[in-house]
């Protein structure tokens, strides 16, 4: 792996490999179809570039988005990578140059969407080259069970594999279950052995879920206490994109927007402002972020809980690339679980697909009421062999709260759940605890049961909350659609027959700022410094690294591009 090192070290400014990047990278100069599954920000780009430089001919990569493929041929041009793009971003005549170029062999990396694979021309072109490796990014998009499944990624494999002048396939993403993972690899053709899954663990996040609370007036006051740090900002709709954008900038924040609904220049005018650190923080729908190259995001906020973990985890991943602690947090409101399931009521889904994305959704929901560490709630989804301790950090880990001791109304709840039949949902349960004299509640007579109003105390609210939790400690059940209904299970009789406590953390308490363990000042000195390094150069200043140490108290500079 010496020449490797060496490239790694020239060309990206690292001393070494992180870890699985040296497998990936093995498996595929011997030639082996090879699956990384690493988290994001594990340098899985690295894994196809360092193959591509080392082998002769042109490696083509499969990218599913126009950004995305622009900002890693920018990074490899400001490199002095010979690399380009191919999508419909271009002109004709741009198309027909690049082409031309393609074909004589020009590019060492040719970025393309998959539907590109479809098109008779360009398949005429990459039959007659030296191609060194096809790699797939954003792999997850191949499996008809990820969170992000897209048919065009699917449909080219055949013709692919009948290539000939192709040395090896490399699929390469940030979040993939089991069932994804083995229907990557029976369509690739991977072996288990050539699967380099270095767990999906980030120690360095720190995940929050806020609930109760006002998601506008909660994002003013934490951006006040984080005005300098950059950070993203996830909303379900245009209409809460542009809402929370016209806010806050009336508010006097470096913002800015991108949604699908704006043109192809804005949504590029505002990527480049975002990367370029001219604004501080992006507002989004989850057009955007994808591969996106800006490992100094310090938060990722979640205006509204996303349909799936794979989804959270892969947009909340795009906090803290650069091994500095970041926060993720997810402001929840039940409102949230309604417009999910619109989504996938609207969707062109067939009914098992929507089964299964309702099977994901009500994960989701579990884990924005589940009151174990949040960390291990995500890895225990993705099957995560490695050891769990507790994060620590998260804010169901965090000293600022207690547990209490909830086994009575959890027995009460429990037994309405049964008097009922098992064969409602969360709200109609709340509302006869509650006493409601709600029309439904009266046409099924469960004013008769002695469970009726058995917690008239707590308001409606409070206890769909404690319903959620005992679903989400798995103390109850949820069926599977769009009406689930609530049913007991093994959990729930031990809790019955008193042989099962119930503990239950208090509300969580909003994150405040932490201090600064290092020199502000300078701090800041050294990011105007890079930044304008960068401009002099036109690359993102995060294409720019230096390094510094201080004599007396003037900081002295060495530096270089990345």
């Amino acid at each position: 792996m010496e020449t490797q090192e060496k490239i790694l070290q020239t060309y990206f400014g690292y001393e070494h490999f992180r870890p699985g990047q040296q497998d990936v990278i093995t498996y595929m100069m011997q030639h082996h179809n090879t699956l990384a599954v690493m988290p994001t920000g594990g340098g899985k780009s690295i894994c196809y570039q360092i193959p591509g430089l080392s082998m002769d001919g042109t490696a083509m990569i499969i990218s599913p988005l126009i950004s995305l493929m622009k900002d890693q041929v920018d990074a490899l041009q400001a490199l002095g990578i010979a690399a380009t793009y191919i999508n419909s971003s271009l002109s004709v005549d741009e198309l027909k140059k690049r082409m031309h170029d393609i074909a004589i062999g020009r590019y060492r990396f040719v970025y393309a969407a998959p539907e590109r694979f479809e098109t008779a021309s360009f398949l005429h072109v990459i039959k007659r080259l030296d191609i060194s490796l096809i790699a797939f990014d954003e792999a997850h998009c191949i499996s008809q069970w990820g969170h992000d499944f897209r048919p065009s990624y699917r449909s080219i494999v055949p013709e692919l594999k009948k290539l000939r002048n192709v040395r090896v396939f490399a699929a390469l993403t940030a979040t993939a279950t089991e069932a994804v993972i083995s229907d990557i690899q029976r369509l690739l053709h991977i072996s288990d052995e050539h699967v380099v899954n270095t767990g999906f663990a980030r120690e360095n996040l720190a995940f929050h879920v806020i609930k109760g609370r006002d998601k506008t007036s909660y994002i003013r006051a934490y951006m006040s206490e984080h005005s300098d740090e950059s950070g993203i900002i996830y909303a379900a709709t245009r209409k809460q994109v542009d809402s929370l954008y016209e806010n806050l900038k009336k508010q006097g924040y470096s913002v800015a927007k991108y949604h699908a609904g704006l043109s192809e220049e804005e949504r590029k005018n505002a990527q480049s402002a975002f990367i370029h650190d001219e604004r501080t923080v992006m507002i989004a729908t989850n057009a955007f972020g994808m591969g996106i190259d800006k490992s100094n995001v310090r938060h990722v906020i979640h205006y509204a809980m996303p349909m799936n973990i794979e989804s959270y985890y892969q947009e909340a991943g795009r906090a803290g690339r650069d091994g500095e602690m970041s926060n993720c947090i997810l402001l929840f409101s039940p409102q949230d679980t309604q417009l999910q399931k619109f989504f996938i009521e609207q969707s062109q889904m067939d009914d098992d697909s929507k089964q299964q994305e309702y099977r994901k959704l009500q994960a989701m929901i579990n884990y924005c009421h589940t009151h174990q560490c949040l960390a291990n709630y995500i890895l225990d989804y993705f099957n995560d062999p490695s050891p769990k301790p507790a994060c620590k950090q998260c804010s169901n880990c965090s000293k600022n709260h207690e547990k209490v001791d909830i086994t009575e109304e959890a027995q009460m709840i429990l037994s309405c759940v049964k008097r009922m039949g098992e064969q409602f949902g969360v709200t109609m349960t709340a509302k006869v605890l509650k006493g409601s004299k709600d029309k439904k509640v009266a046409g099924f007579q469960f004013q008769k049961l002695s469970t009726f109003g058995i917690m008239s105390a707590y308001t409606e609210k409070e206890l769909i909350e404690r319903i959620h939790f005992l679903i989400a400690e798995k103390f109850l059940s949820m069926e599977e659609g769009k009406y689930p209904k609530v049913r007991l299970n093994a959990n729930s009789v031990d809790v019955l027959k008193g042989k099962q406590e119930v503990m239950m953390l208090q509300a969580p308490i909003p994150i405040y700022a932490e201090e600064a363990d290092y020199d502000a000042g300078l701090f800041t000195q050294l990011r105007q410094l890079r930044k304008n390094l960068a401009d002099e150069q036109n690359v993102p200043p995060l294409c720019f690294v230096f390094r510094c140490h201080v004599k007396g108290n003037e900081p002295l500079y060495s530096n270089k591009p990345r």
